[in-house]
């Protein structure tokens, strides 16, 4: 049976941290931009670590 194909746009998105983790960025840092405080934008440039009942479907993915 054929290996399973690694979903390639999520390849780009994410990154696996050395601890298993899967790093991603934070949404809604793209547009409407003057309404959000700087605070809240600084926050938003940060990665964040998948939540665990994500991590498993994402493992599969790739």
């Amino acid at each position: 049976m054929a290996k399973q194909k690694s979903k390639r746009g999520l390849l780009k998105r994410i990154k696996v941290r050395k601890s298993g983790l899967i790093a991603r960025k934070k949404a809604g840092k793209s547009h409407l931009l003057t309404g959000k405080s700087r605070k809240r934008k600084r926050k938003l440039r940060q990665t964040t670590s998948m939540s665990s009942a994500d991590r498993k479907r994402i493992k599969r993915l790739i």
